[in-house]
């Protein structure tokens, strides 16, 4: 099946990934591509972080016997893995070989007051300079700022639907300007902020936006929203091609939804990677065709 429109055109790799037959998966809210073109897969099950090169191959696993509740999923420039951990409520980075490199947050242990970190959160982005953008969604409404080494800095927001007011913050990234784009899904809206924490502006209309990711090259960026839908813009808000119906016409067939698109990740030759929750296991290569 043929999906998108124009320069943006995709068609689905139906033979990817390989997955070991006698694996069993989850929910996938979590896709990542490194340095090396490997895709990681961050899914809810018995191998909670898999390893897969372009073609489809498994590569490695690792995280059996740390992660329980994936989330959020991030490689910086240096290949480490930020995994956020929902229910156990902090943030693990390891090395680009699985060896744990810190701990942020106490593993276990919530927030003691609204706002404190963390709260059943949901993603993390690296910025230029090296500091933490940690997005505190499901039990709280903040964004909390971390230097390199773990150390807190700053911390903003609340529940509301207000500038710099979130009804589940669930995803950051940070674009070639330094902007953080912060999904504020049950707003159906993404606010963008300065790296201290300023509002500056923000996307209205979207279909409960759970993901963005930022073409490494090109000022392109893509959105999975829950309600069914992939769609691409310019940084500039210009509409380039979405697919997925909104949920009107949710499907089984290869490159259909079922459940909903959640983590979204694009290789080095411009193919995307997007995995669903709501349904175990259902994993869509998008390969570019023009």
């Amino acid at each position: 099946m043929i999906f998108g429109s124009g320069e943006y055109t995709y068609e689905v790799d139906v033979t990817w990934p390989r997955k070991p037959v006698d694996w069993t998966w989850g929910w996938t809210p979590g896709m990542a591509c490194d340095s090396q073109n490997r895709i990681f897969v961050n899914s809810r099950g018995p191998h909670p972080l898999v390893i897969f090169d372009t073609d489809g191959n498994m590569l490695d696993s690792w995280g059996e016997d740390l992660l329980q509740d994936p989330h959020g999923l991030f490689i910086d420039a240096d290949d480490n893995v930020f995994c956020v951990e929902r229910d156990q409520h902090c943030v693990f980075k390891f090395d680009r070989h699985g060896k744990l490199l810190m701990t942020i947050g106490t593993p276990g242990t919530p927030g003691a007051e609204d706002g404190l970190p963390f709260n059943r959160p949901t993603d993390l982005a690296v910025a230029s300079n090296g500091d933490l953008f940690i997005s505190d969604g499901y039990g709280n409404a903040h964004m909390h700022k971390y230097s390199a080494d773990g150390t807190w800095l700053q911390t903003w927001g609340g529940p509301g639907d207000g500038p710099s007011q979130f009804n589940l913050c669930h995803n950051v990234r940070i674009d070639r300007r330094d902007r953080l784009w912060v999904c504020d899904r049950e707003n159906n809206r993404i606010q963008i902020f300065d790296t201290d924490g300023q509002y500056l502006t923000e996307w209205g209309g979207l279909l409960r936006p759970n993901q963005t990711w930022f073409d490494p090259v090109d000022d392109i960026v893509y959105i999975t929203e829950l309600t069914q839908q992939i769609s691409i813009y310019t940084l500039d808000h210009q509409l380039i091609t979405t697919w997925g119906g909104g949920g009107e016409t949710p499907g089984e067939a290869p490159g259909q939804f079922v459940g909903g698109p959640h983590g979204i990740c694009q290789d080095k030759q411009g193919n995307l990677y997007v995995g669903e929750v709501f349904v175990d296991g259902r994993w869509h290569k998008y390969v570019r065709k023009s």
